[in-house]
């Protein structure tokens, strides 16, 4: 299936408590990257997922109006490596990392754990990856390009029509998180960077 003719993804935890999908409109607009960052490793391993590396966190970039939670949203928890850390959300019911955000539903911005999805192909291939590890130890991305524009314009694209207000991640009015974050202490974020 070519993502000119996408249709609706499903997603769920891994106890299928909470499930929901992406809108047809968020497979078409998104942008599957691989994410090499240390942050992203760390969160993994938080949640008791495989280790990731010496691969990426396979994340599609989309809009949040278009993950849409049809069952469990009372399972819907977030949690934070630290205090300015991104908003990274999952199921409590089963500890299943869903999607990081940034800290505000002004920055309509989403990233959804890739193995969440009923059928991963049907996002095609993966068009960048960011900080990826080189021989001499720094980081560099790689293709960078598509995810940057897809984020920026996405992101200009929802706060010009308002649909930045429909997001299953925040209450629009306060711009306050539907849950209250956890935010990981010093010790326990260490334990993870390794």
């Amino acid at each position: 299936m070519g993502r000119a003719r996408a249709t609706e993804l499903e997603f769920a935890c891994d106890c299928g408590a909470l499930a929901g999908h992406l809108s047809a409109d968020a497979v078409r607009a998104g942008t599957r990257v691989g994410c090499h960052c240390p942050d992203c490793r760390a969160a993994e391993l938080y949640f008791g997922q495989p280790d990731p590396a010496p691969g990426p966190v396979d994340i599609f970039q989309t809009s949040p109006d278009g993950f849409v939670i049809d069952r469990g949203a009372e399972h819907l928890a977030l949690m934070r490596l630290s205090p300015k850390g991104l908003f990274r959300w999952y199921a409590k019911c089963c500890n299943t990392p869903l999607a990081t955000t940034l800290d505000s539903p002004k920055k309509p911005f989403v990233g959804v754990n890739v193995r969440r999805l009923a059928d991963p192909d049907a996002l095609g291939r993966t068009r960048a990856y960011g900080f990826v590890p080189q021989p001499d130890g720094s980081r560099k991305h790689r293709n960078i390009a598509p995810a940057v524009y897809g984020l920026l314009t996405r992101m200009l694209a929802g706060r010009l029509s308002g649909r930045w207000r429909k997001t299953p991640f925040f209450d629009t009015s306060t711009g306050e998180p539907v849950v209250k974050p956890q935010v990981l202490d010093k010790e326990r974020r260490a334990a993870l960077y390794r």
